[in-house]
């Protein structure tokens, strides 16, 4: 085996891969030359070089950058964690030591989760100057195929639509609460289902048209008088500053946006499901110690995140 590797190794410059990790991370040549210490050429170099070893174009140019190629993907998925485990053997350390790294970790999250957890995890890493946590909007619905197309790092989100190269985990349980601003809109709680109808409300739906509320409603034979809808949970929050009106919304960002903006948090006057949010990832990364010290810091604010959902609820 040794024999075979030498063979191949003699025909490509192991120092390219370092270049292509760097691109997957810049997505620009300019930047990627600037983190290796590189002039722009000697980057450009080394790109056409990584074109000719691996017969694919690799990144594409964009307006802000570049773009990786499907096969550049594939490749991203399989250097990355080789490249930290010679890494370990180089400098006799095979552990991540967040202190003197230098690192961009992205995250994919929708607004609510990042409500919930980003506080925690900037708490967190304030004292690691070399670590920066970059957060993307992803849905159940996206976060697979962003994890794929080296996107991000770690998906959080409920309940994720996965395939068998994936792996996840199960951070918390959450459910849904109502929000609304007593200074303007002074109901009495609990809310009865009276109320709850009598009054606006603010949808948060991807489609702008309907959302769990209204299927429960709906089911019952009932209906609620929404005057507006958003895409984001904190937007909605943020309306209820000067609009008499009701939001229902995840557990775990109604009892953040209540917090910080002097809303009241109230239990739907109606049964709602539970549902688990999780972690997922690509299943290459799971054993390479940057991607096992990032999961364990989600793993430490989602128990942060928990211990408050007890507190108040």
């Amino acid at each position: 085996m040794i024999d075979i590797y030498e063979t191949e190794f003699r025909k490509a410059d192991l120092n390219l891969l370092v270049v292509f990790a760097a691109l997957m991370r810049e997505r620009s040549v300019t930047r990627a030359a600037s983190a290796l210490h590189l002039s722009q050429g000697a980057a450009s170099a080394a790109l056409g070089r990584l074109r000719g070893l691996f017969g694919d174009e690799l990144f594409t140019r964009t307006r802000s950058g570049v773009e990786p190629t499907p096969r550049a993907i594939e490749i991203a998925r399989r250097i990355e964690p080789a490249l930290g485990l010679i890494h370990g053997v180089v400098t006799d350390r095979d552990q991540f030591d967040a202190a003197t790294a230098q690192r961009t970790f992205t995250l994919g999250m929708s607004d609510d989760l990042e409500a919930a957890l980003l506080p925690h995890l900037l708490a967190a890493t304030a004292r690691l100057p070399g670590i920066r946590l970059a957060v993307r909007q992803a849905s159940r619905n996206t976060v697979a195929d962003m994890i794929d197309r080296g996107e991000i790092d770690l998906g959080v989100v409920a309940a994720p639509a996965h395939g068998a190269d994936h792996r996840s985990r199960e951070l918390f349980d959450s459910g849904y609460t109502c929000v609304f601003n007593p200074r303007i809109l002074p109901l009495r709680t609990p809310i009865t289902l009276d109320d709850y109808l009598a009054h606006p409300h603010l949808l948060i739906s991807y489609d702008g048209r309907r959302g769990i509320v209204d299927d429960l409603l709906e089911a019952r034979g009932l209906d609620r008088r929404v005057i507006a809808s958003t895409t984001h949970f904190a937007g909605a929050a943020l309306q209820l500053a000067t609009v008499p009106a009701l939001a229902t919304l995840p557990t775990h960002a109604a009892t953040v946006y209540a917090g910080t903006l002097g809303l009241t948090a109230a239990a739907p006057p109606l049964p709602m499901p539970m549902y688990a949010v999780s972690t997922i990832w690509h299943g290459t990364v799971t054993d390479d110690p940057a991607h096992v010290w990032l999961r364990r810091l989600v793993d430490e604010a989602a128990r942060q995140k928990r211990v408050v959902l007890r507190e108040q609820y």
